[in-house]
């Protein structure tokens, strides 16, 4: 994959330059699109650490989609910007497979860590009681996201190399046969895309269907074992008071078998929105990149001077979506980053002989 394919495609032939159509444009958008992911990403893996809670189950996969995210801005969008503003290759034949290579396990890992982490919160929410071996499992999913990402991501050694293009060195991908290209341009859907959005989906319908029945199963059970927690009681002047009547055994008993059995607790389901929102984003930053590139090596859209630039923008558009993810972490965290800011104002003012008790 590689963000100037379809320019290897279509514009070899062109009777003008193409590399310099709406390039200033271009180039203005992947600088800000950069500079968010790198700004963003980085902010939330600073939050992360300062929080003190980097080793849990959430912020674990958060922190790997992070580094997967802050790979593609600096893999993917930086070099688009150096492509674009010195339009000539300057790597070499070997640097030219290395970057594509790069570049290509880049937005793999950022797809499979989003689905790593879907099928984590299935999990989570699907056997909320198995704890045992929880760390294990995580880093079982991040290490095979990462090892799927780099398998798929060996053809680019083969597939690409340094070419003359209308007498300027490229980088490029040269398939001679329009067939090809719609090969090639099926198979990255389905990997990059298509199948991920089929786990990520199917993994969301089942914690939807799961969520919904604990819930009705929380309204609709009788107390059981004689487990009665509260009993109200009306006074003589009309206020309500609660008493409790089971003894303090049973009511651990009984608060224990309303976790396993009632509702989900409020921190998963925030997770659960959370990672749904960045599941939704990444969805709507791909779609537009893949139904146009499948459009056109499919022959459905006619290539042109006009054409090819918004080619361009759409797929500069695919990075966006690791750009989108840190800003949808802070909306779901307003708290979390507002005390981190708070405490890191705090460092430069005067410590008082209690100010680092809290702190640590």
């Amino acid at each position: 994959m590689s963000g100037n394919r379809s320019n290897g495609t279509y514009v070899g032939n062109s009777t003008n330059n193409p590399y310099e159509f709406y390039q200033a444009e271009q180039l203005i958008f992947l600088c800000i699109l950069f500079a968010m992911i790198v700004i963003g990403n980085t902010l939330v893996l600073l939050a992360i650490i300062s929080s003190g809670k980097r080793r849990s189950r959430m912020n674990f996969f958060m922190i790997n989609l992070a580094c997967a995210d802050l790979s593609v801005g600096c893999l993917m969008v930086l070099t688009d910007i150096i492509w674009k503003a010195t339009i000539t290759w300057h790597a070499g034949n070997i640097g030219c497979k290395v970057v594509k290579f790069a570049q290509c396990a880049a937005t793999y890992g950022a797809t499979y860590s989003l689905v790593a982490l879907s099928i984590d919160r299935f999990d989570a929410i699907a056997r909320p009681m198995s704890m045992a071996g929880v760390e294990k499992r995580c880093r079982i999913l991040v290490t095979l996201a990462w090892m799927f990402a780099g398998l798929f991501s060996v053809p680019m050694f083969f597939m690409y190399e340094e070419q003359m293009i209308d007498n300027i060195p490229q980088c490029w991908m040269d398939l001679k046969d329009p067939w090809m290209w719609q090969l090639y341009m099926t198979l990255v859907s389905f990997a990059v895309f298509i199948i991920p959005a089929i786990i990520i989906a199917s993994c969301y319908i089942i914690i939807v269907v799961i969520i919904w029945s604990k819930s009705s199963m929380k309204f609709k059970s009788p107390p059981e074992n004689g487990c009665s927690e509260k009993t109200r009681c009306l006074s003589e002047n009309g206020s309500i008071t609660v008493r409790f009547t089971a003894s303090s055994k049973t009511k651990t008993q009984c608060m224990s078998a309303s976790s396993s059995r009632g509702l989900i607790p409020k921190a998963k389901i925030k997770t659960i929105k959370m990672t749904f929102v960045i599941v939704l984003a990444f969805i709507l930053c791909w779609s537009p990149y893949f139904i146009w590139d499948l459009l056109t090596v499919y022959g459905h859209i006619t290539m042109s001077q006009d054409v090819i630039a918004v080619s361009t923008f759409i797929q500069s558009l695919a990075p966006l979506n690791s750009a989108a993810n840190p800003l949808i972490y802070t909306l779901f965290n307003t708290a979390m980053c507002t005390r981190i800011f708070k405490k890191q104002t705090n460092y430069n003012s005067p410590p008082t002989s209690h100010g680092f008790a809290g702190n640590f």
